[in-house]
């Protein structure tokens, strides 16, 4: 056996002395073996159990690297010369999923798995155009009709997949509006009021995406495609209709071909229970016998058994267990009609919550329309935010919230519409509640229907323009809640609040009124006042009368001045005025408001800038949005925060100039600098918590990390913005790098460099700042979680990312590189790497995770990688470039696992996209098979144009 010396990393991994390296080769490629086939008998015996289950993806991709890895180590067993093969091997095993936890995931049952081959092979059927996907409320359609729409997007048989949620209550121009926002032409709409005008034009959106699939989810009635402008599916235009509805009527009236969701048959039914009931449950056999019968009493509905076992997930007491069954059986017993049963059986669900405060936010979201999407932060109150979210997961884990994360992770949470039957059935029987949301209401409801009992009223999402009713004394007064919003109200009669003295909850958000009546001055008991969005607002009356109110949001509003006696509500805790029209904010108005936690500014609004002293008294602000002047009444606001040892948990700053910023939504510490002379870098924030950087034409920086820098320390900064900043010469300057900043940006995920005409590198050697000299290595923390870099306008730049940056950068994924007049490749590797290699050896480049490659306007780019190096990135699924007219060449490619000849090999999913010109212009080095392994796509002209078009507003937007 020959040995050589082990590198540093070799004896971290190792440990023990040498001698023990082969032992411990062995053992853990042995034990790494066992593992690898202990997990596929456990998968076969997985496959083949009733369950009906699916393995997860994780487990599939780990077991493909265990036997590659060990296939691998089977080849240096005899010669282990690198320790690289046991550190990995033990990484592997580490890593290994729990065969009881992690190897399989639900997947569908038989009864689903049955409908959705038959939808499936229907729609790949040319003489079927519509289908009809029906079944009771709860069986499952909408869940297939997803995975359906999943598998389309993966096929790519159809140009477009396109679903649009129908519900109840049908509404033409609602169902036309959201056809054209899932097609992203929402504003070609926005502008026509006739319904059959908007019908002809989305007629024409539709007929120009090509060949497609509309899914409409959760019809109740007969839709005319007609009216509302959707073509009819048929040979020529090739395209599908498929709805799902609960009545096998609608899908023949609609000349559908007829698919009905079966309930679950007995076994399935009982596997789904047990999935979600608790593994503690499903080992307890002597549970088994009740259980079958519980869920028997479920009638093989997917929604009422996972809401049940959620009820009593980890419940062991056989008694309540058996008075469960007891109750359930009663229940169903009382009512007649299917639908009325599924009600009744998720009222026993609903009943068996043992928090009060649970139950009353669960019939809090029942205010909202049908399938809408009701963010968190709506339902949670800020002084309440910890028990808020203890709340949402209790109903999540009884399944009687559904839990979505929003674009931008924005966090929501959704009721099923069966769900939300039964939580309307409880409120209607409750004359404390009027749930009259999303109805296409046009008109206030008539005096009668305002019980004297009244304490909620929810009238939001209708077509309200004027309220021009007087509404009894007597019918009003424990009134505490009204939502008006997303109602198109105009005018509000001046006596509407007089009859209303324990109103505390008000929200005419995104309506169009103008000015609020004064009668809102005499609501004592108001405590929330939501005005956000009303864009033509102008007047407001004295709030001095309100001083219960605690939370104000004026929120897009137009309003020009402070509402008068402002600083007259005292118990404000949330005030949000980030309005442009706002004038002025007069001094001594925000000390008063000791009590805010939560306070916005319209970062934008020039007129707007924050003085230090006068944010001094408000200890217990946590958000906060706001515009400094400069940065030395930034440094003073925050050394008065922590002076006084308190943090904000979430904020926007800007300090500057305004620019218009492209903040990402879902981070919430963010610092803008915009504009700032004369600024070095220093800043007195503690940049440990900042999560988001934007640096704007501070012409006096020449790095954003070096030994001065306020960011040196920026540990937690995930994305990174710098434009316009003419003295930048390189982000990281490793000038005398200490200890106390030897990994800047380690949580790094996105950096934007825009405009810098001097940059010419990312990290520059310690010759100092002005040197064209890059460093030879890089902190190994540095950029190590980098997903995307972004360049635009950089013309100094030479050489993107050096040979020696590259083990750094491998959770890199996206590349884009624009108008960069000067850069000639993208991977460079130095001149001494090429000596010590040899003028005729390759350079490997390995970004194992990159999948997209953007090159556009690079007029001296000649080359992807060195003409020495090739790629390592299997990952790899685009390659498009624009107007590189001196890129003459595509590098080769070599895969993760093999030694073959790079030439004929190209990463499995890689498309190059570009002219056809370009294409045809490119040489292969003698290689031709190497074209004939890789897939191109032809730009058209127009394409080609719209494309450069788009690109450049985006980058005048952000810049």
């Amino acid at each position: 056996m020959e040995y050589v010396e082990p590198g540093v990393g070799i004896a971290n991994c190792l440990g023990p002395p040498l001698n023990d390296y082969v032992r411990n080769f062995g053992r853990i490629r042995d034990e790494l073996n066992c593992k690898m086939k202990d997990i596929e008998l456990q998968l076969k015996a997985e496959l083949l159990s009733p369950r009906g289950t699916i393995p997860k993806q994780e487990v599939e991709n780990w077991l493909k690297d265990a036997k590659e890895m060990i296939a691998e180590a089977q080849d240096v067993e005899n010669k282990v010369s690198n320790g690289r093969y046991l550190c990995q091997m033990k990484e592997f095993l580490d890593k290994a999923p729990n065969a009881s936890e992690a190897l399989a995931m639900d997947g569908p049952s038989v009864g689903e798995e049955a409908a959705r081959k038959e939808i499936w092979a229907c729609l790949m059927q040319e003489e079927v155009k519509k289908i009809g996907v029906w079944g009771m409320g709860g069986v499952g359609k909408t869940t297939i009709m997803k995975h359906i729409h999943n598998d389309l997007l993966k096929e790519q048989r159809f140009e477009r997949v396109i679903w649009v949620t129908i519900s109840k209550e049908f509404n033409v121009m609602k169902v036309q509006d959201d056809t054209a926002s899932a097609l992203k032409l929402k504003e070609d709409l926005a502008m026509e009021g006739d319904k059959l005008r908007r019908a002809a034009i989305l007629s024409e959106m539709l007929k120009k995406v090509g060949k497609h699939v509309l899914i409409l989810d959760d019809v109740w009635d007969e839709v005319s495609l007609e009216e509302v402008g959707i073509p009819e599916p048929s040979d020529s235009n090739g395209c599908k209709l498929v709805l799902t509805t609960r009545s096998e009527h609608v899908c023949k009236y609609m000349g559908c071909m007829v698919i009905k969701v079966k309930s679950l048959s007995e076994q399935q039914a009982l596997t789904l229970f047990l999935s979600k009931v608790g593994p503690n449950i499903v080992q307890n056999q002597t549970l088994m016998p009740i259980l079958r019968l519980v869920v028997e009493e479920c009638a093989g509905l997917p929604l009422t058994i996972v809401v049940v076992a959620g009820t009593f997930k980890g419940e062991e007491d056989p008694l309540i267990w058996k008075n469960a069954l007891r109750e359930l059986k009663e229940r169903i017993e009382k009512v007649e009609g299917v639908e009325a049963k599924v009600i009744e059986r998720l009222k026993f669900s609903f009943d068996h919550l043992k928090d009060e405060k649970v139950k009353y936010c669960f019939l809090h979201c029942a205010l909202f329309p049908e399938d809408f999407e009701i963010r968190n932060n709506e339902l949670i109150e800020q002084e309440m935010k910890d028990k808020g979210h203890v709340i949402l997961k209790k109903l999540e884990d009884n399944c009687l919230l559904e839990n979505i994360t929003k674009k931008f992770g924005i966090s929501c949470v959704k009721m099923h519409d069966a769900v939300r039957d039964m939580a309307l059935s409880i409120t209607s029987m409750n004359p404390r509640y009027m749930i009259q949301a999303g109805l296409q209401l046009e008109e206030l409801p008539e005096k009668e229907q305002w019980s004297s009992d009244i304490e909620k009223a929810s009238l939001m999402c209708n077509l309200i323009s004027e309220i021009s009713i007087d509404v009894l004394p007597t019918k009003c007064q424990l009134l505490t809640t009204l939502l008006l919003q997303n109602n198109p109200i105009k005018k509000i009669r001046y006596s509407f609040f007089t009859n209303m003295p324990c109103l505390s909850v008000l929200n005419l958000s995104s309506t169009k009124i103008k000015s609020l009546r004064n009668s809102i001055s005499e609501l004592k008991n108001l405590t929330t006042l939501l005005l956000r969005g009303c864009y033509e607002l102008k007047d407001l009356p004295c709030l001095s009368m309100l001083q219960e109110l605690k939370k104000l949001d004026l929120c897009s509003t137009k309003i020009e001045e402070v509402p008068e006696g402002m600083d007259m509500l005292i118990k404000l805790r949330y005030l949000d005025l980030q309005v442009w029209t706002l004038e002025e904010i007069p001094a001594g108005i925000l000390p008063k408001l000791v009590h805010l936690q939560h306070l916005s500014f319209d970062v934008e609004n020039e007129k707007i800038s924050l003085k230090a002293e006068e944010l001094e008294p408000l200890k217990k602000v946590e958000c906060f949005t706001g515009r400094f002047k400069d940065i030395s009444e930034f440094n003073k606001f925050i050394a008065s925060m922590q002076q006084s040892k308190k943090s904000l948990i979430k904020y926007k700053l800007q300090v500057g100039s305004r620019f218009m910023l492209d903040w990402t939504p879902e981070i919430e510490k963010v610092v803008t600098i915009g504009e700032v002379h004369n600024w070095e870098g220093e800043l007195i924030m503690h940049s440990i918590e900042i999560q988001e950087l934007h640096i704007l034409k501070c012409d006096y920086l020449r790095s954003l990390v070096d030994d001065n820098s306020s960011f040196k320390n920026a540990i937690d900064l995930r994305v990174c913005w710098i434009r316009g900043c003419e003295g930048i010469e390189c982000v990281v300057s490793l000038s005398s790098f200490a200890s106390s900043f030897a990994h800047p940006f380690q949580s790094l995920e996105v950096l934007y460099l825009t405009d810098l005409p001097k940059l010419s590198a990312l990290i520059m050697k310690d010759e100092g700042i002005g040197s064209t000299t890059t460093s030879t290595l890089a902190p190994s923390a540095t950029f190590s979680q980098l997903k995307k870099i972004q360049i635009f306008k950089c013309s100094s730049m030479k050489t993107l990312l050096p040979h020696w940056l590259l083990p750094n950068l491998q959770n890199l994924e996206k590349i884009y590189v624009e108008e960069c007049d000067e850069i000639v490749e993208i991977l460079g590797a130095a001149t001494s790497e090429v000596e010590e290699k040899g003028s005729c050896a390759l350079i490997k480049f390995h970004l194992p995770k990159l999948r997209e490659l953007y090159l556009w306007e690079l007029p001296n780019l000649k080359s992807i990688c060195s003409k020495s190096g090739m790629m390592v990135c299997d990952s790899l699924q685009v390659i498009e470039v624009g107007n590189c007219d001196k890129l003459k060449r595509i590098p080769p490619f070599v895969p993760f696992v093999g030694n073959g000849q790079p030439f004929a090999y190209a990463p499995p999913s890689l498309t190059i996209e570009s002219r056809k010109e370009w294409w045809e212009s490119l040489e292969w080095d003698g290689h031709p098979n190497f074209k004939n392994v890789l897939r191109f796509n032809r730009w058209r002209e127009m394409d080609y144009q719209a494309s450069m078009f788009i690109r450049r507003c985006k980058w005048r937007m952000r810049g």
